[in-house]
């Protein structure tokens, strides 16, 4: 793995909103809008992370299929790639990459387990040839850099120790959107830890200020952060059906 984020395929790969906000053709003729494609997208992030919990793996396999499945999908539209299969063969595939190998067995069995629906219900084949497919997709680059490798620096230095499980869980939201396909991972782990300082009243201004980031980057992450959890609250399962039900099967 490549020690070096400015050095990485992850870096080389980070995109312009723009880039990633693209509704693919396909899509676009099943009636999906970039509001669905966004929905479908979150929807498949809380599945992974589900089916993560009962298959016990780590938090970072669980940010790693994440995104996976949101790069997946920056190239590949929905209705070729069924956000049904993709989803755990993401995780699959994410639970190799970091060594924490998880049965394809195991994930069709609490597959099942989780959902009585049909069309969640894909057999350990089906997931095999999507990992090969999601590998493709990925031109083979699997390095993930996360923005919780920079907390055991970053937060003792800011004097906010106290305050690491708020940062972890803010961080853990942040794959609830695009931002690590955006952003170099210090920024967004910055970002987090600026939402928090402020939540705990804690004045941080010079502490930035001597980091010499990019803090209109960092501010700009922090309101994006901020928005989602404010908009979070309308989203309902009624939202999401209806985005779910334009992809076939």
């Amino acid at each position: 793995m490549a020690a070096n984020f400015w050095l990485s395929s992850h870096y080389k790969d980070l995109l312009d909103q723009e880039e990633v906000d693209v509704v693919h053709q396909l899509d676009k003729e099943r009636g999906m809008t970039l509001e669905d494609f966004k929905l479908i997208k979150l929807h498949m992030a809380s599945y992974i992370a589900k089916l993560a919990q009962n298959v016990k793996v780590r938090q970072r396999v669980v940010a790693t299929a994440i995104t996976y499945m949101r790069r997946v999908y920056v190239r590949k539209s929905m209705t070729e790639y069924d956000p049904r299969v993709v989803a755990p063969a993401c995780l699959y595939l994410a639970s190799k990459a970091e060594e924490s190998t998880v049965q394809a067995r195991l994930l069709v069995f609490y597959i099942k387990k989780i959902h009585s629906d049909e069309k969640y219900r894909y057999e350990i084949r089906e997931i095999l040839e999507m990992e090969m497919k999601i590998l493709e997709a990925l031109n083979y680059y699997l390095v993930v850099f996360h923005p919780y490798r920079s907390l055991s620096q970053l937060l003792p230095d800011a004097g906010m120790n106290d305050a690491t499980q708020l940062v972890w869980g803010i961080i853990n939201d942040s794959y609830k959107m695009d931002l690590m396909l955006i952003h170099p991972p210090h920024l967004i782990a910055l970002a987090c830890i600026f939402i928090a300082s402020t939540l705990k009243d804690k004045e941080n201004s010079s502490w930035f200020e001597e980091l010499r980031a990019d803090m209109n980057v960092v501010k700009n992450i922090a309101m994006e952060i901020l928005d989602f959890y404010e908009n979070f609250k309308m989203i309902t399962d009624e939202r999401i059906n209806v985005a779910m039900s334009k992809l076939a099967r």
